[in-house]
C-alpha cells in the first residue's frame, strides 16, 4: 500500500491551499483516511480523519477552515485549507488505515511521505 500526496507550498496568512492524496495497492477497503501534521519542534497531530461509516474527526484548531473530501472508489482524499494561519505551518502527512486484499486479508496503516505547508504572516 502506498500513499502519494500532492499540493502544499508557501502561502500568505489568509490564503488557501489544497492537498490531495491517492492510495494505491491491493486495497480491499478503507477504514480511515485523512491527514496529520507536524509543526517544527512539535509532535504529529491529527488534522482531519474520515471514517468508513462516514463520520469525521476534525481538530478544533481547523474546524470551519479545513474540509476534506473523499472518493472511496478511487481511494483519494483532498484537503481544502482556507484562511490559513502561520500556526498551520508544518509537514502534512496523508494517512490510511486499510484492509489489504491478499490470500488472507490483513489490516495495515500507511503514511504518505509528507508535504510541506508554509504560511507566512
Amino acid at each position: 500500500v502506498q500513499l502519494q500526496a500532492s499540493g502544499g507550498g508557501l502561502v500568505q496568512a489568509g490564503g488557501s491551499l489544497r492537498l490531495s492524496c491517492a492510495a494505491s495497492g491491493s486495497i480491499a477497503r478503507v477504514n480511515q483516511m485523512g491527514w496529520y501534521r507536524q509543526a517544527p519542534g512539535k509532535e504529529r497531530e491529527l488534522v482531519i480523519l474520515n471514517f468508513r461509516d462516514g463520520s469525521t474527526n476534525t481538530a478544533d484548531s481547523v474546524k470551519g477552515r479545513f474540509t476534506m473530501s473523499s472518493d472511496n472508489a478511487k481511494k483519494t482524499v483532498s484537503l481544502q485549507m482556507n484562511n490559513l494561519r502561520p500556526e498551520d505551518t508544518g509537514v502534512y502527512y496523508c494517512y490510511a488505515d486499510v484492509w489489504v486484499a491478499d490470500a488472507v486479508e490483513y489490516r495495515r496503516n500507511a503514511w504518505g511521505p509528507g508535504t510541506l505547508v508554509t504560511v507566512s504572516s
